[in-house]
């Protein structure tokens, strides 16, 4: 440790061979030289860290990181600080190009339309983390104005990792939006959507633009790793759910051991035949029974309790007020998918705060300010 000084005053270039490959979350790989330098000083940093233990908590590189670290080349340092967070890197006008590895439909024959799962490359240039989405430019022209398709947005449904665990892939959860015509009692093709159904039909080695990673909305607590994740999700909307229970149960990462709250999660679908990634789910609850639960609302198969259909606002509102003694304790709230959950959501939530004598308004108001409620419906 006494050589360390004299270490960091030689120049970069002097520990250029030995620097490990750069990382995706800091940026560019084509660094000015004052961020090499700095680079330099991590490695040498990180290296003393491995042998002596003595200088902060680092997260080492893949090289220097042992085995139960292998999750560990693409956190922050601290894992919880996201100030370096990867936001809008590539634009419309300069997007990124990725590659197609694979597509397969997760939905069953009898659900109310086909969802894919599309497994991206985007070879660890374009990182990302857990609750972003991507932007997809699909080809072609918009026939109402003439002008290049615009930007769509899609929830990206794996961990910063990929699920090939590489950190160089991404995975799209997508519905193929078609529309029913009634009177023709067929499809419309005019009226399908395009980009929807551009992501479904591709295949391996097709080339994808991309834009984003955008949004900081859906992004995991982590500096508070005993918060209590609840999560209400609709569909496809089940895509940011899945980066997060991938995280907290499938990967070996800092905030994974560090978890210490209770992962809830609320899915809503059609018929059984739409639940998606429903092996997972399954998994997770054998492995970690006390760590996580899992609620399905199945609209055509299950009744609420006035014997309607079950939407999974009527699932969540069963538990509310245990939901809202979470949330009071400082748990966070997640919904994402179909707008029409959210009404339903809140109406019960007031529910429980007007029987508590907790002005409702206040108390949302409250979770929003310390960042507790996470809303992405549409």
């Amino acid at each position: 440790m006494a050589m360390l000084p004299l270490l960091l005053a030689l120049s970069a270039s002097a520990f250029a061979p030995m620097l490990p490959a750069p990382n995706p979350m800091l940026g560019s790989r084509a660094a000015p030289p004052e961020m090499v330098l700095g680079k330099a000083v991590t490695w040498v940093r990180q290296k003393a860290s491995c042998i002596k233990q003595k200088i902060g908590r680092v997260v080492p590189s893949r090289e220097a990181a042992p085995a139960k670290f292998a999750q560990g080349f693409l956190e922050f340092d601290p894992y919880f600080d996201k100030t370096n967070l990867p936001k809008n890197t590539f634009k419309a006008k300069a997007p990124f190009v990725a590659k197609v590895i694979s597509t397969k439909k997760i939905s069953g024959p009898k659900a109310n339309g086909e969802t894919w799962d599309v497994v991206l490359s985007h070879g660890g240039d374009m990182p990302y983390i857990e609750g972003q989405s991507y932007g997809v430019i699909p080809p072609g022209v918009n026939p109402k104005n003439g002008k290049p398709n615009s930007v769509r947005l899609y929830s990206i449904a794996s961990s910063r990792y990929g699920d090939d665990m590489t950190g160089k892939t991404t995975t799209l959860c997508v519905k193929r939006a078609l529309y029913w015509d009634p009177e023709l009692k067929a499809f419309d093709p005019a009226k399908k959507g395009i980009c929807s159904n551009y992501l479904c039909d591709l295949k391996p080695g097709d080339e994808v633009l991309l834009t984003g990673p955008a949004g900081d909305v859906m992004l995991l607590p982590e500096e508070n790793p005993n918060a209590d994740i609840i999560m209400l999700a609709t569909g496809t909307g089940i895509a940011p759910m899945r980066t997060f229970l991938r995280r907290l149960f499938f990967e070996d990462t800092p905030y994974a051991r560090d978890f210490k709250g209770l992962a809830w999660l609320f899915f809503g679908v059609y018929n059984s035949d739409a639940l998606l990634y429903e092996d997972e789910w399954q998994t997770i609850l054998k492995k970690h029974p006390g760590r996580f639960r899992y609620d399905k609302a199945i609209s055509e198969e299950m009744k609420n309790k006035d014997g309607g259909n079950m939407f999974v606002q009527h699932k969540m509102e069963e538990y509310a007020d245990e939901i809202f003694d979470r949330l009071e304790k400082g748990a966070h709230m997640y919904l994402c998918g179909l707008r029409g959950m959210l009404p339903g959501v809140q109406e019960s939530l007031k529910k429980v705060a007007e029987a508590k004598g907790i002005d409702y308004d206040e108390f949302l108001k409250n979770l929003k300010e310390k960042g507790q409620w996470h809303v992405e419906v549409y």
